[in-house]
């Protein structure tokens, strides 16, 4: 087994230089160094102008970087033997428009050294997959933005690459499309290949990534699992039903607890003691449902605890995530040091 990543950069640079003089300097990458490990679905978010489009167009060998060095599958970027191995999918691919599902493939089949009786034997399959079998004959002047979009990733698998490159790759789709990409990504990561793509669409990236890194202007502010993000910057939430007596905890503001309790308001009160009370709802004189905050997972623990230990009987409880976008959006906004 090979220890080589799919993706490696170090303090990836690029400058564009602007004006007639070329003095006007626009720092596009600035020093990203991130590591996407082989059979990852790993996700690249950024706004625009961000340097997601450059970031790839470097890896391809499109443009050249500045600074820096970047790997794919343990050969330089824009070297041929490593492009050979990536499918690749632009956010606005451009297909002849004289050419039919069947033909498109062979353009681009060719185009990536796959013999005509290999491109004829798998087309079929690979039309069927993405949902356009049943217009494979007709020009692709008739098909919508969502049907060039599936084109386009059957084009990419075309000739079994180890890495797909996918920019945007469920853009135009609708929701029922969008989850059958979603679940081909996740059969090639299962057959062991690897998946590097860029979207805007963060509830995508959310469902179907391993990891994400996410670039502001340049610089690459963090690289972590999906679940790390979401669940790390999330609040501990849950659902409690109790009868008896508690032992109070003291007020933070690091993990806020939902918990339905069954009891009167009076020995609800008692038992909690001075732990403050940020919302408190009544549904009933013995049905009641508050929100609080503790110091800590181990404060969580020791408030269940006691509450097992005073005969409470807890529903559930889980941890509050916060939506991918919502971490996102609070992580580009924090200054950069």
């Amino acid at each position: 087994m090979t220890t080589e990543a799919a993706i490696e950069t170090h303090d990836l640079c690029k400058t564009y230089f602007e004006g007639i003089l070329r003095r006007k300097r626009q720092e596009a990458l600035r020093g990203v160094s991130l590591r996407v490990e082989r059979g990852e679905i790993f996700g690249l978010l950024g706004g625009n102008g961000a340097g997601k489009t450059t970031f790839i167009k470097i890896l391809l060998g499109i443009i050249r970087r500045t600074g820096g060095d970047a790997k794919l599958l343990g050969f330089q970027a824009g070297d041929w033997r490593g492009r050979k191995l990536i499918g690749y999918l632009p956010e606005n691919l451009r297909v002849p428009r004289h050419l039919t599902g069947h033909t498109a493939l062979e353009y681009y089949g060719h185009l990536s050294n796959v013999p005509t009786s290999v491109i004829r034997q798998r087309r079929g399959e690979l039309l069927e997959m993405v949902g356009l079998a049943d217009r494979a004959k007709d020009p692709v002047r008739t098909y919508s933005k969502g049907m060039l979009q599936r084109l386009g990733l059957a084009q990419a698998m075309l000739h079994e690459p180890e890495l797909f490159i996918l920019d945007e790759p469920t853009d135009g789709l609708d929701p029922l499309a969008r989850s059958q990409v979603r679940g081909f990504l996740a059969d090639l990561r299962k057959r062991g290949k690897t998946i590097f793509l860029n979207s805007h669409i963060l509830q995508e990236v959310e469902l179907i990534c391993d990891r994400v890194a996410i670039l502001d202007k340049g610089n690459l502010r963090r690289v972590a699992n999906v679940a790390e993000i979401t669940s790390g910057r999330g609040q501990v939430s849950g659902r409690v039903q109790m009868a008896g007596n508690g032992q109070p905890h003291e007020q933070s503001e690091e993990l806020e607890l939902h918990l339905d309790l069954t009891a009167s308001e009076p020995l609800i009160r008692q038992t909690l003691g001075p732990l403050a009370i940020a919302h408190w709802q009544s549904f009933s004189a013995s049905d009641h449902r508050i929100v609080t905050r503790v110091a800590s997972q181990p404060a969580v623990d020791m408030l269940v605890d006691q509450l097992r230990q005073a005969g409470v009987s807890i529903v559930g409880l889980s941890r509050r995530r916060v939506s991918l976008e919502e971490a996102y959006l609070e992580i580009v906004a924090e200054t950069v040091d």
